[in-house]
C-alpha cells in the first residue's frame, strides 16, 4: 500500500453544493478503486499566483489515502475530464512526508 496526497483547485464560480458533490464524487471514486482516505481537508477559496483560464482564485482540496498505483491513473484522467477542475497535482508520500502530515493534523486537531 502506498500513500498519496492529490492536491486540487476547483473552479471559483462553483456554488457550495457543487463543490460538496464533487468532493464527494471523487472520494467515492477513490474508495471504489479500493483507496482508504486517511484524510480530506477543504482549504477554501484562496487567490492563485498567476491565473488560470481567466480566473484569479479557486476553491483549493486536499485529500491524503493509500491505495495501490494503478488507481492514480484512472484518477488524474477523471481530473482531465471535469471541467469543475483547473488544477491537480497527486504526489506518492515516502516515510518521512506521511510523519510529517500526521504531525500536521495532530496540529490541526489541537488547534480546533
Amino acid at each position: 500500500m502506498n500513500h498519496y496526497e492529490t492536491v486540487f483547485i476547483l473552479n471559483p464560480v462553483l456554488s457550495e453544493t457543487q463543490i460538496k458533490e464533487t468532493v464527494k464524487k471523487y472520494e467515492d471514486f477513490l474508495t471504489s478503486k479500493g483507496a482508504k482516505i486517511v484524510a480530506k481537508e477543504d482549504w477554501g477559496l484562496k487567490k492563485l499566483a498567476y491565473p488560470i483560464q481567466n480566473k484569479k482564485s479557486g476553491f483549493y482540496h486536499l485529500f491524503q489515502f493509500t491505495g495501490e498505483g494503478d488507481i492514480i491513473t484512472p484518477l488524474e484522467v477523471e481530473y482531465r475530464r471535469d471541467e469543475r477542475f483547473m488544477r491537480y497535482l497527486t504526489v506518492k508520500l515516502d516515510k518521512h512526508a506521511v510523519a510529517w502530515a500526521e504531525r500536521r493534523r495532530e496540529k490541526l486537531k489541537q488547534k480546533a
